[in-house]
């Protein structure tokens, strides 16, 4: 009896994932290779001509624009969420589950909502401005919104979160023994870090930067609410290849593509992660 319900289980997960994952990614990678057709969106006739025009330099453009932006968005959540990080698991184990509490209740609002509470915070007639024009700090409004600034600010309040967790994680197994060694062998507070905490989070690290950086290419609501119609994301190139010009295979082209590269960033995280472990196996 015990062996069927576990028979049916994984039968039951591998038609889920059969169904709603590979069937959809097979139908992706299948209209990649199709023509665009004005009646019927696709034509059953091969060509590679969607793949060729990624090469045109405004889509090339674009997505340098794109992994710019998430580069910069993930540089600035890694150096926001290490120390964060750090400081919760120096916490007593009272107030850490609260701070962990705290950095997870986002979560539970749509993160459309918290894109437009935070376009009206920024906004030239929104609070930080009015904060700023009451402290004297300046006698005009900034000009905040509609710039790749302001959309960097987005990613970075939205995906923080992912960046802390996995370096939570991480930091919280470290082994103090090392740190207790390196302090008796005279090391500075400095060189325990680079060469001790720095090398043992790496997994921690690289886990949170692809969770911040995999999204920060796709999420055009961000590009469309904070950075208007010329900071771009490659998710407003696919949403605008699908929605509004009809181009289904050039989209199903480009997401592809996108699933190429975050298909090699997660190999970048597994060969990290497995360097890591040879490293320490060795020790």
């Amino acid at each position: 009896m015990r062996n069927r319900l576990q028979k049916a289980i994984v039968a039951l997960i591998v038609s889920w994932l059969t169904l709603f994952v590979l069937l959809p990614n097979l139908m992706i990678i299948v209209t990649s290779f199709l023509t665009r057709d004005d009646a019927h969106f696709v034509s059953m006739v091969l060509t590679f001509d969607n793949y060729r025009r990624l090469l045109d330099p405004l889509y090339a453009s674009v997505l340098l624009h794109s992994l710019n932006m998430a580069f910069i968005a993930t540089l600035c959540c890694l150096l926001l969420g290490y120390p964060f990080a750090w400081c919760l698991t120096r916490l007593s184990p009272r107030l850490r589950p609260l701070m962990l509490f705290l950095l997870i209740v986002p979560f539970w609002t749509n993160s459309l909502i918290r894109i437009y509470g935070l376009k009206i915070f920024l906004s030239t007639r929104g609070w930080l401005n009015d904060f700023l024009l009451w402290l004297g700090v300046t006698d005009k409004p900034f000009r905040i919104m509609f710039t790749s600034e302001a959309v960097i600010l987005g990613l970075i309040y939205i995906l923080l979160p992912f960046m802390v967790l996995p370096l939570y994680s991480s930091l919280e197994k470290l082994d103090r023994s090392y740190l207790e060694a390196a302090r008796d062998l005279g090391a500075s507070k400095l060189q325990t870090f680079v060469r001790i905490i720095l090398p043992l989070t790496l997994p921690g690290i690289v886990a949170g930067s692809l969770l911040v950086f995999i999204p920060a290419m796709g999420m055009f609501y961000v590009a469309d609410l904070m950075g208007g119609a010329r900071n771009l994301l490659i998710g407003n190139i696919i949403k605008s290849q699908f929605l509004n010009i009809r181009d289904w295979p050039s989209g199903a082209a480009t997401s592809v593509v996108m699933t190429l590269l975050m298909g090699i960033m997660l190999l970048f995280y597994w060969r990290a992660a497995r360097l890591l472990n040879n490293r320490m196996d060795l020790s």
